[in-house]
């Protein structure tokens, strides 16, 4: 599905979010595997299940055209800086639901670019008629975790022992769902 863009100036950044363009595909090729490298706390390290520019070409058009995808991207002087995806499921039974992920360049972490770009999709999914919208975090992400609780986030359960990271040790995987009563 497409929004419309939205302005934020944020600890004087000023960014961009709107909807994914088929244009995007080659930038967003190349920043999803700088930021897998930037950071443990997504699910992948660098090169893995990497995205081609045809592939997110591909995904960009399926989101574009589904009433139960959104994919947003955030600017910075017209450069892609973060993305947000939410991710919705064919089968009836889990026709009311969604599952959110985001990253941000390091570079542009303080600038609530995460968070904004989750208030945009918190918004589409309510207006959407959307009842759940899930995410995985790691534990050790209490930032994260603290910023999903206060935006209606709450703990359904631990993945225990779900990752194990460069250290060699097990982390848990923490599930959160917001529902939209």
């Amino acid at each position: 599905m497409i929004i419309n863009k939205q302005e934020f100036c944020v600890n004087g950044m000023n960014y961009t979010i709107r909807s994914a363009s088929e244009k995007d595909a080659g930038n967003l090729s190349q920043l999803r595997l700088q930021i897998d490298g930037e950071t443990e706390n997504l699910d992948r390290e660098k090169g893995e299940a990497f995205i081609d520019p045809p592939g997110f070409e591909k995904i960009i058009k399926t989101d574009a055209d589904s009433k139960t995808n959104l994919f947003l991207v955030a600017l910075v002087q017209n450069k892609i800086v973060g993305f947000s995806r939410c991710e919705g499921n064919q089968l009836k039974r889990f026709s009311h639901k969604i599952e959110f992920g985001v990253c941000v360049l390091r570079e542009y972490w303080g600038y609530a670019i995460g968070k904004n770009l989750l208030k945009e999709s918190i918004c589409w999914a309510d207006v959407n008629g959307i009842k759940k919208m899930t995410l995985h975090v790691l534990e050790t992400n209490e930032k994260a975790i603290s910023l999903y609780r206060k935006l209606g986030f709450e703990i359904e359960g631990i993945l225990k022992n779900d990752k194990i990271l460069s250290d060699g040790l097990y982390y848990n995987t923490v599930v959160m769902g917001r529902f939209n009563e």
